[in-house]
């Protein structure tokens, strides 16, 4: 039985506060296609339910009065949208990776509407980024945040002062970390390339009144593509792998 409606209220509003920022920025559920109302059932969802785990963290917060309390609301929403700018830097990673592959192979084809947003990218882009947010899913990546936030109360104690440039380095080293990764995952087309441009560049120097160029363009593209469909699989278990120690870690 609750003996105290207005604080189990109060209580819970600041539980959503970290959690619902936290969507606000998380790959996937904050996408474009998700209707915001969906977004907040979800995230009025999780809060209810994390708020057994955190009630005696959260709870005696409320009582400190107005001002208190909304200091409490700013805080909580700062530290829940850092936690899922870390994932969502994560994931846009894959659209870098994206431009370096098609940029190596030459598919630089028009740009089509984004399957997650309302931007527009390269087909070969949009599969990348959406297999790569697919296999987060499947390895129920939202569980894996939804446990670094229960732990960030322990971290981040609610009613203390967040420290904001310990922040934004937790920020930077994860967009370092994404784009090594992406570098390293990108990196048999690059070599791939650099390779056939070099090639084909020495033969138009053999052979300059030939226009090597034009007619190397679909072997480009075909062995790009062809590369892709190795190493695809590869790409995406390297990046799967990759987002656990990187949540963790952070």
């Amino acid at each position: 039985m609750i003996t105290d409606p207005q604080g189990t209220v109060l209580a819970l509003f600041l539980v959503f506060c970290r959690i619902g920022s936290c969507f606000i920025t998380l790959p996937g559920f904050s996408s474009s296609r998700v209707p915001p109302q969906v977004r907040l059932l979800i995230a009025a969802g999780v809060s209810m339910a994390c708020l057994p785990l955190l009630w005696d963290t959260v709870y005696p917060k409320v009582q400190g009065g107005g001002v208190i309390y909304i200091a409490l609301i700013g805080t909580e929403a700062l530290i829940g949208a850092m936690f899922g700018l870390i994932a969502r830097f994560f994931s846009l990673g894959l659209q870098f990776a994206g431009s370096i592959l098609t940029m190596m192979i030459g598919f630089n084809g028009s740009p089509a509407p984004d399957v997650l947003e309302d931007s527009s990218e390269n087909q070969l882009t949009n599969m990348i980024s959406f297999c790569g947010l697919m296999m987060l899913f499947i390895l129920d990546f939202h569980h894996v945040v939804f446990r670094v936030l229960i732990d960030s109360y322990n971290v981040m104690p609610m009613g203390g002062v967040p420290n904001t440039q310990k922040m934004l380095i937790t920020l930077t080293d994860t967009i370092a970390k994404t784009y090594l990764l992406m570098l390293r995952l990108t990196s048999p087309f690059i070599i791939y390339g650099l390779m056939f441009n070099v090639g084909v560049g020495l033969v138009n120097k053999l052979a300059a009144q030939i226009p090597i160029y034009y007619i190397s363009a679909p072997y480009l593209i075909g062995g790009g593509l062809l590369l892709v469909y190795w190493s695809i699989g590869a790409m995406m278990h390297q990046f799967a792998l990759a987002f656990m120690p990187m949540m963790l870690g952070n």
